[in-house]
């Protein structure tokens, strides 16, 4: 009588693998649709310096006037400001603290993150870095690419970041845009699609187009900081490195030439 063989169990080496691969396999899907995004999106370049400290103490004040009413920046303090933006902590108190924080405090807020999400839809995120994982360029196209749509509870839309939940807090500044479309006749020739083509000015606003790009500019700038304060000391630090191991390489070379010049 012939009885059915059961096939031997899956070890678990042999089930990590599996696991492995498939995980793999998902990231480098998702890594290339973020991809796709990016292309479609034409991000603007926003062509920050994070050695600007003249550019970051404007950012710092474009960011505690519009941004810090919601968003945070948890992870670092109004004292390191002062040391890395060349303020005193009276100026920092004076022009940056509109609260009861004291300048050894962290850059947090007030709002309850249930009020945020009940205004907003969404509670607001943190910012400390969201240039980091965003990346500059993305937070400078943002903050140029919102466009009047009644649809929205907030009245505007974002190109980069569709149905956002944040309003535009810049429209004053940079005034008020409409989303320019156009048809496009369908491959049977049947209907006409509204593609969309651009962003034109419906309002002016109280800056001028280049005033408006050297504030958001700004802005981004100080995110950029934010995200990691010690960015600029790092980058000395490493040339300086890698110009003593260049020297040191010389002198090993020569030692080395000195060493074996008497051998064939």
């Amino acid at each position: 009588m012939r009885t059915k063989m059961k096939a031997p169990a899956m070890n678990n080496t042999v089930k990590n693998m599996i696991r492995t691969l498939k995980l793999c396999t998902l990231l480098f899907i998702g890594t290339a649709a973020v991809a796709v995004q990016a292309e479609e999106r034409e991000l603007l370049h926003a062509n920050n310096d994070v050695a600007n400290k003249a550019s970051l103490q404007r950012g710092a004040r474009n960011f505690v006037n519009y941004c810090s009413g919601c968003h945070s920046t948890k992870y670092v303090r109004y004292n390191r400001l002062a040391v890395d933006l060349d303020l005193t902590d009276a100026q920092v108190k004076d022009n940056l603290i509109f609260t009861n924080a004291k300048v050894t405090d962290n850059m947090t807020i007030n709002m309850d993150p249930a009020d945020g999400k009940a205004w907003f839809g969404k509670t607001p995120p943190d910012l400390s870095l969201i240039a980091r994982s965003r990346g500059t360029d993305y937070l400078y196209t943002f903050l140029h690419s919102f466009y009047l749509d009644p649809s929205r509870p907030t009245g505007m839309n974002n190109v980069v970041l569709p149905n956002a939940a944040m309003p535009n807090v810049l429209w004053e500044l940079q005034g008020l845009q409409k989303a320019v479309y156009e048809g496009k006749t369908s491959e049977d020739g049947k209907r006409v699609d509204k593609v969309f083509k651009g962003l034109e000015a419906d309002t002016k606003g109280k800056l001028s187009p280049e005033e408006y790009d050297q504030f958001v500019r700004d802005t981004v700038n100080f995110l950029d900081y934010v995200g990691e304060p010690g960015q600029v000391e790092r980058r000395n630090l490493g040339i300086r490195v890698m110009g003593f191991l260049l020297v040191l390489f010389l002198l090993a070379y020569a030692l080395k030439t000195e060493y074996w010049k008497d051998i064939k």
